[in-house]
């Protein structure tokens, strides 16, 4: 089995999740490095949000264009909630005319 590690990037559908794969390619005759990217929906059991570095392998076919599955989370983008503050007055207060 191939293992490929992608990016989520959409997570719209039940249990799947659109994994953008991207890779380098150099051209030919100008030797420039091309960037190239590859979607794939990919069958999420895990529950994955979008940002999140996956990998992923070949398996069954789970619909007809699902051929793929998550085995595991590499990078989540869960981040701590900021306790959010309310900016403090300073100086004078506005008089009423």
């Amino acid at each position: 089995m191939k293992r490929t590690q992608g990016l989520v990037i959409s997570t719209k559908n039940p249990k799947t999740a659109i994994v953008e794969v991207a890779r380098f390619k150099v051209h030919p005759i100008y030797e420039k490095r091309i960037k190239r990217t590859t979607r794939y929906p990919v069958h999420d059991s895990i529950g994955v949000k979008n940002g999140d570095q996956v990998e992923f392998v070949d398996s069954k076919p789970y619909s007809k264009s699902k051929r793929w599955i998550i085995t595991k989370v590499i990078t989540s983008t869960v981040q701590p909630v900021k306790e959010l503050k309310k900016p403090e007055k300073k100086g004078a207060t506005k008089k009423a005319r």
